[in-house]
């Protein structure tokens, strides 16, 4: 019968050299997960922000084109419609109506600069445009703008 071989045994002092390299190889492991966590946590955030603002570009698309199909809709005129939607205030009541469902979908319309604006020229060309700041950005940041224009025939 061939005689077994006993596995060797380092000796003592490289063993001892190598005490600790695996808890450093998991400590290096640990930092290289927890990086990766946080990066993919800072892209969550990007994301949310972006689709945030994707919403809010298209309430203002649906908004201004829900009072220029306002305008289409009812008499074309360009007196009436100077008189119905220019931007002047509770006056101009068919502005002020649309003004009151702009502040509740968009946010920061509320301020006094911030109010979207009508413009009906004396050539029939409507101007519409719509100013909205995120709550979470700062009052001295641009604010966002979105500006339709059309010829409203009669």
């Amino acid at each position: 019968m061939a005689a077994s071989r006993l596995p060797s045994v380092p000796p003592r002092r490289e063993r001892r050299r190598q005490r600790g390299v695996m808890l450093i190889e998991a400590l290096i492991a640990i930092l290289i997960f927890s990086i990766g966590i946080l990066g993919i946590i800072g892209l969550q955030a990007s994301v949310v922000q972006q689709s945030t603002d994707a919403k809010n570009r298209a309430e203002a698309a649906y908004l201004a084109d829900q009072l220029m199909g306002q305008m289409w809709s009812g008499n074309r005129t360009v007196g009436n419609l100077q008189a119905q939607f220019n931007s002047c205030g509770t006056a101009c009541t068919g502005w002020y109506n649309w003004y009151l469902t702009v502040k509740d979908i968009l946010p920061g319309v509320d301020d006094g600069d911030m109010k979207p604006t009508v413009n009906v020229s004396d050539t029939g060309i409507v101007t519409i445009t719509l100013r909205w700041r995120a709550p979470s950005e700062a009052a001295t940041s641009d604010p966002h703008r979105y500006d339709i224009e059309a010829q409203i025939g009669q």
